[in-house]
This record gives structure tokens, C-alpha cells and sequence, in this order.
């Protein structure tokens, strides 16, 4: 139903007011975009952090507001994983992916800051031959003649009440946005090559530790069954013997499986086919990074990639609710043309040909259905929607970094029980071994002390693997970016005028 001329009446003075108290309020057509204050806890985990994890050998210190280098991983102190790590952030695919996305939306905000605060010029030129209908009273019925014409366009908006401006500095702030997520993506990266490397190498020690439990059942199983042909065991012996073996054999396919798909995997990050995934390194040559820098929460939310796009979002955001503001208000363009017409050519060029026009237009929209109010108070509740993501990216953050040094610290408590436990069943198997020599005991204790110990060993792997990949984590958590932030545009739009001028070049 449309409306009444009293119904537009009251419309337009009710818009008419909401302008005009607008304008009174000091021209704030947006929030600021200042990220809010958030709580700065005394120390990240429910228990205070430590100065130290692990013991004997295993210590590891933190670093209480000490900042890490962004090339982290030279602190497991192997050259291997260096080159490693450093192939895959040349060669991996979706961080080249990620870097053009970036050249190509800065592109953009090039193209839009130079588009909204420059004039536009453009340069036409035509020619043509034409029949026309003729008067018969006036001469012949048809007329065939040429055009010749060439103009020049020009034509500018003022951006009175920032709507260009606010555009520009929308569209910086999701550039910058865009810019921290590819930090986080080379962050990720990292430490996910070094998390592959790890975990394949440990894989890879458990598997030979299980296939030599497998020979070890094997030969169990053997000498069972020679006992039982002796009369000295009995057949329940000898399937107990065998159940034993094929439950370890049976564990060893699924090693083997997740083993080839880290190493598969570790190719892909490092830009290669599965195929030409390199040797595992050395899971002892591994050092494990000492000390470990640990960031202050203030600092934390100044280098962490997530929070800082979180951050430039929340500008983006305040941004486009003034955009949506300044649309309800006036617009003023101006437009020119100068150029030269005739219909020969020599008169096309000559003084008689010039042809021009200067117009102005001044628009002020009155009754849209209440669409311009309805989408700012979208972008109102999208400005509130991305201040509720920046508060909770900070406590996420918080709770990453706070699950990293939990999980470090009993990580060291691990560590150090199953390098105990390996250590303690080596000198009885040695032991046995002396005493089997000896001939005080049967090899089958030998075999059983060697088992003993190797899984221990098992353990012990799995321990040092998870203190090594947790140390990786925490590294991560802390958002050091290796080789340095992909600076966004910072306040391109900010600075319209001179940015304008670059993007014209």
C-alpha cells in the first residue's frame, strides 16, 4: 500500500529530525572502533605459572615476558628441521594462496581510494556516416552526412559527510584483517611443520620398538611350542604364547599407517608430492627449547595474529555504520565535458565545433521505506556482533596459552616418570642379561626383561614427543610470526588524500 501525502509528510519530518539531530550530537556518525579494555589476568592457568618444568636433565625454564624470535624452531637445535621449516614457508601452496589473496585486496582498496576521492576523467572520440529522413518541403527526402566528434568527461563527488572516506577506511581495515590472517596462516604453518617432523620421527621409533616386541613374542611363541612338544608346557601355553604375538603384530599395520601419512603429510606442508617426503629426523638429536619465552597478557594482545584481526574487523565494522549514517544525508557531484563536433572534419577541428556542458546535482534521499535507517541499525548490531568476537578471541587466546603450559608442565612430569621407568628396566634387563651369561637364569628372562623394557622405551617416546609438540604449541599460542608480519595498509584511508595521489600513479 503506498503511503498518503500525510503519511510522507510525517516521513520526511521525522528523517528530517533524526538528521538533524545527528548533526547536533557533533557529527559523530560512527563509534571510534577502539577495542575495548579486557581483563588482564595475574597468570594465565588456574595455578600460577612456573619458573621451571621437568628435572634430571629435562628442565625447562619459562620466560616471563621475554618475547620469542620469530624463527623459533632453531631452538630444537637441528639443522634438518631448519631447512625444513624454511622450505615451507618458500613452497607451501595455501600460504602462496593466502599472500596473492592479500596483493590482490590491496589492489582493490588502491583501485576503490583512488575511484571515490579523485575526479574521474575520461576521453571519447567517434565517428560516423549516417541516413536520416529529410522534410520534403525542405529539401530531399533523405540526407546521408558524417559525425565527427571527440569530448573529454569530467566529473567528481564531494564526499561532504565522510561516506567515501568511512568506505575507504572499511575497506583498510579488512585488508589489515586479511593481512593478520595470513600471519596467522605462516604462524600455523610453522608450527605445524614442526609438529609433523616431530611426530613422524616418534612414530617412526615406535614402530621399530614394536616390530622388535613382535620378534621378541616370536620367539616366545617358538620356544613355547618346543616345550610343549618336550611335554614341559601345555597347549593352553602355546596360544597364550601366539594370542600375545598377534596382538602386537596387529598393532604394528596401524604405526605403520599413521606414520606414512605424517610423513605424508610433512611433504605437502613443505610444498612436495607425498612421495619426496624427506627421512625422519632423529628423535634424540632433538633438543628440547630452553628457555621458553612466555608473553604478558598485554603484550599478547599486540602480537597475536587472531587478536589483531579480530581488532581490525571491530574498525571495519565502526567504519561502515558511518558509512550507513553518512548515506542519509546530502550528496553534491559536478560534472563536465568539453570536446569538438561537426559533421566534416575541418569543422570538427575548427573554432565553430567546440561543444561544452557544466552541470551540478545536489541529492538528499527522502523516502526509501525506511531501508537507510533499517541498514545502519544492521551495521549498529554487526559493529556489536564483531566487539563480542574481539572480546572473545582475547579470552580464547588467553585460554589457548593457559592449555599450552598446563599441558607443558605435566608433560615434564611424564617425561621425567617414563625416562625413570626406561632407565630402570634397562639395568634389570642388563642385569638379567649378566646373570643369563652367567647361567643363573633362562634366556626367556632375558627376553622378558628386554620386553620390559621396551615399552618403557614405548612410553618414553610418547612422552618426549608430546613435551617436543607441546613446545611447538606454545610457541604458537604466543603468535610470533616467522619472518615478520604481512603489514596491512595501516591508515591508507586514513590519509585519503595522499594515499589517493599513490594509487593514481
Amino acid at each position: 500500500m503506498r503511503p498518503n501525502s500525510l503519511q510522507l509528510h510525517l516521513l520526511q519530518s521525522r528523517h528530517a529530525a533524526y538528521l538533524s539531530a545527528v548533526l547536533l550530537a557533533g557529527c559523530a556518525l560512527g563509534p571510534k572502533g577502539t577495542a575495548p579494555a579486557m581483563p588482564q589476568p595475574a597468570h594465565y592457568a588456574v595455578d600460577a605459572t612456573p619458573a621451571l618444568a621437568g628435572s634430571d636433565g629435562a628442565v625447562q625454564h619459562f620466560a616471563l615476558g621475554a618475547r620469542a624470535v620469530p624463527q623459533w624452531w632453531r631452538a630444537y637445535g637441528s639443522d634438518t628441521l631448519n631447512a625444513w621449516v624454511e622450505e615451507g614457508l618458500r613452497q607451501n601452496y595455501s600460504l602462496a594462496q593466502a599472500t596473492h589473496n592479500l596483493a590482490a585486496a590491496r589492489g582493490q582498496l588502491r583501485a576503490q581510494v583512488g575511484e571515490s576521492m579523485l575526479p574521474s576523467l575520461d576521453a571519447g572520440a567517434q565517428t560516423s556516416r549516417q541516413r536520416a529522413l529529410g522534410i520534403p518541403e525542405l529539401g530531399p527526402q533523405t540526407n546521408l552526412y558524417n559525425v565527427f566528434g571527440g569530448q573529454l568527461n569530467a566529473s567528481y563527488t564531494f564526499d561532504l559527510f565522510g561516506a567515501a572516506r568511512f568506505a575507504n577506511s572499511a575497506l583498510a581495515a579488512q585488508v589489515d584483517a586479511q593481512s593478520y590472517q595470513l600471519d596467522a596462516v605462516r604462524r600455523a604453518l610453522a608450527a605445524n611443520l614442526v609438529t609433523a617432523a616431530i611426530n613422524a620421527a616418534a612414530l617412526k621409533a615406535q614402530v621399530d620398538a614394536t616390530e622388535r616386541l613382535v620378534v621378541l613374542a616370536d620367539i616366545d611363541t617358538g620356544e613355547m611350542q618346543r616345550r610343549y612338544q618336550l611335554g614341559a608346557a601345555s597347549n593352553d601355553d602355546v596360544l597364550s604364547a601366539q594370542a600375545n604375538a598377534d596382538a602386537l603384530r596387529a598393532t604394528v599395520p596401524a604405526l605403520l599407517t599413521q606414520w606414512q601419512a605424517m610423513r605424508h603429510a610433512l611433504a605437502v606442508l613443505m610444498g612436495r608430492t607425498p612421495d619426496a617426503a624427506p627421512p625422519d629426523l632423529d628423535l634424540a638429536a632433538l633438543s628440547l627449547p630452553d628457555p621458553v619465552p612466555v608473553a604478558v597478557p598485554s603484550d599478547l594482545l599486540k602480537q597475536r595474529p587472531d587478536i589483531l584481526a579480530a581488532d581490525a574487523a571491530l574498525k571495519a565494522a565502526a567504519a561502515q555504520v558511518a558509512v550507513a549514517t553518512a548515506n542519509l544525508f546530502p550528496s553534491l557531484s559536478i560534472t563536465g565535458s568539453f570536446g569538438q563536433a561537426g559533421f566534416t572534419f575541418p569543422s570538427a577541428v575548427g573554432a565553430a565545433g567546440a561543444i561544452w556542458s557544466m552541470g551540478a546535482s545536489l541529492s538528499q534521499p527522502l523516502f526509501h521505506g525506511g531501508a537507510l535507517l533499517a541498514k545502519r541499525r544492521a551495521a549498529q548490531d554487526a559493529y556489536q556482533a564483531s566487539l563480542s568476537n574481539y572480546q572473545q578471541t582475547v579470552l580464547s587466546a588467553f585460554q589457548n596459552v593457559a592449555d599450552s603450559l598446563t599441558a607443558l608442565t605435566h608433560d615434564a612430569d611424564t617425561q621425567a616418570a617414563a625416562a625413570s621407568a626406561r632407565n630402570h628396566s634397562a639395568q634389570a634387563w642388563h642385569d638379567t642379561e649378566r646373570r643369563a651369561a652367567a647361567g643363573s637364569v633362562a634366556p626367556s628372562a632375558v627376553r622378558a626383561g628386554e620386553k620390559q623394557y621396551q615399552n618403557a622405551r614405548l612410553s618414553e617416546i610418547r612422552a618426549v614427543s608430546a613435551r617436543l609438540t607441546d613446545t611447538a604449541a606454545l610457541f604458537q599460542a604466543m603468535g610470533i610470526v616467522p619472518g615478520g608480519r604481512a603489514n596491512g595498509m595501516g591508515d591508507l584511508a586514513s590519509s585519503a588524500v595522499g594515499t589517493a595521489r599513490n594509487a593514481s600513479q
